[in-house]
């Protein structure tokens, strides 16, 4: 029984951040169905990869601090059946980390696409 309470929790909050995700996509297609009964159109966005460089500084400098807020737990008892510590939970830190590294990857890379002339 003391584990249903968490399970619930974990669940709920899933179901409020999906839902809100819902409930914005449904609120843009309604936007966009009033635009077209208007014969009016959405302004085109230009797409940049300062979003790629962003969010892959903010993974990054995440993914970093719960590494080594993590770290310590291996350096403990329970840990110590890993090697250099480093435990399956970790991967907390390690996910965002590797992440952020590559939304930087793909910035460089894009970055060097868009900066090669177009006559070669």
């Amino acid at each position: 029984m003391n584990d249903v309470i968490p399970c619930l929790g974990v669940i709920g909050t899933l179901i409020v951040i999906f839902g809100f995700v819902l409930l914005m996509r449904y609120i843009n297609y309604r936007e966009t169905l009033a635009l077209a009964e208007r014969g009016l159109s959405r302004p085109e966005t230009t797409k940049s990869s300062n979003g790629f460089l962003r969010w892959g500084i903010v993974l990054t400098a995440l993914g970093i601090a719960l590494t080594i807020g993590l770290y310590p737990l291996g350096l403990s008892n329970t840990g110590s059946d890993y090697p250099l510590g480093l435990g399956p939970w970790i991967l907390v830190g390690f996910i965002p980390l590797f992440l952020g590294l590559s939304l930087l990857l793909i910035h460089l890379l894009a970055k060097k696409d868009n900066t090669t002339p177009k006559g070669e």
